[in-house]
């Protein structure tokens, strides 16, 4: 067996479910789920339709790369999105399986392991996959803490330069989960220079970055900013996006990745070897997704009422706030944050997410710890009756 799955931590719903061993809810409560972000608005009508119409290509079988229609309508998108000069959908697009099939597969061709010494930072709280992903490709992982105190922004400055010399991949999360902290210009192009300097290769997940609260302002993405900073050939970054949380498709399993030709050859490569081809009909249904706003735009809609209602209400006891972006509530809780989900999953059946099952001791701290993650995925009536039990919860403490 690969003796680098020993190195595995259990996954934090694993956790969680460990955590809830032996408790019972409230029988007369309903349970509301809101520790997982698993979008629960309905999948649009025509998104359904491109798939059920498509099935006869499950007679064929697709090419790793993808079709041409399917590169060119997410190279159009990006344009539009990000503002920039279309991609080549031949060279600086590929279609993936969602975007954590790819997160995980692009450390392992990314990687250079021969070393024995290489590093794989991640923000600390982070999304499980960076660390897995980095373990089995043999390398180290580092954990860059975002805390509170500066508004959860990566302070490239932790790191000193014995250890930058050594690292090889760098995942980025904006807007972040858990704290929906979206990067800034000026971080990015620390970050740009910083691998100019060290020859690290930038894996920018954007999976919530279609999730957001003012339509005339959308979060900054990789693509953008490395334009902006006149890196048009997007030089050692790779951006991963998704339709999960954009068209609430998450068993779709359809995302994409863009950025460096370069690389982007080596992971196609890689896929082609991995067998990661993408379903002929979900292509189709993926198609007509990238095609169109107007759903996108009404899903952003229903997160931000939810936000405008739900927060107030959870702030009048939890520090929190409105995120940056994404659908996240990182709300700090007055006692330790696994004693806080139990209890509350015992008294009112409502399930978050402990803060410290996300992040790794680094530093003397775990920066997870005393917060819990609330996704507002549920429907509007159910975040909001989820929000009033967390009140009175909160009285009882």
């Amino acid at each position: 067996m690969n003796p680098d799955l020993t190195r595995l931590q259990p996954y934090p719903f694993e956790k969680l479910r460990q955590l809830f061993a032996g408790v019972s809810p409230t029988p007369t409560l309903g349970e509301i789920k809101l520790s997982i972000g698993e979008p629960q608005h309905a999948t649009p009508p025509f998104i359904q339709r491109a798939l059920a119409d498509n099935l006869a290509g499950l007679a064929n079988y697709p090419t790793t790369q993808g079709s041409d229609a399917l590169r060119q309508v997410i190279a159009t998108w990006i344009a539009r999105r990000c503002t920039v000069a279309t991609p080549d959908p031949m060279t600086q697009v590929l279609p993936v399986n969602g975007s954590r099939e790819a997160l995980f597969a692009f450390a392992q061709t990314i990687v250079d392991r021969s070393s024995g010494r290489a590093k794989v930072v991640c923000p600390n709280p982070f999304y499980q996959i960076y660390e897995g992903a980095a373990l089995l490709a043999g390398a180290e992982p580092v954990y860059l803490n975002t805390l509170s105190h500066n508004h959860f922004e990566m302070e490239w400055e932790q790191l000193p330069e014995s250890t930058w010399r050594d690292v090889q991949l760098v995942y980025v999360c904006s807007p972040g989960n858990p704290t929906g902290k979206v990067m800034s210009l000026d971080s990015w192009k620390t970050l740009f220079e910083l691998s100019d300097r060290y020859g690290f290769v930038i894996a920018s997940d954007e999976c919530y970055s279609e999730i957001y609260f003012d339509e005339a302002a959308p979060p900054l993405g990789g693509l953008t900013a490395a334009a902006r900073l006149g890196r048009g050939d997007y030089r050692n970054l790779v951006t991963f996006s998704s339709l999960s949380k954009r068209s609430n498709v998450p068993g779709l399993r359809s995302g994409f990745v863009a950025g460096d030709a370069a690389i982007l050859k080596q992971f196609l490569l890689y896929r082609t070897y991995h067998g990661s081809a993408m379903n002929p009909a979900v292509q189709a249904a993926s198609i007509a997704a990238w095609g169109d706003e107007a759903h996108v735009r009404d899903n952003r809609r229903m997160y931000a009422e939810k936000f405008h209602e739900v927060t107030p209400l959870i702030a009048h006891h939890l520090d929190c706030q409105v995120p940056d972006a994404g659908f996240y509530l990182w709300a700090r809780t007055p006692v330790p944050d696994a004693e806080f989900a139990r209890e509350l999953m015992r008294q009112k059946n409502v399930i978050v997410l402990p803060g410290s099952y996300l992040a790794r001791e680094s530093g003397g701290v775990n920066p997870g710890a005393d917060f819990i993650r609330i996704a507002l995925v549920a429907a509007h009536e159910e975040c909001l009756e989820a929000a009033r039990r967390i009140n009175d919860f909160c009285l009882s403490l």
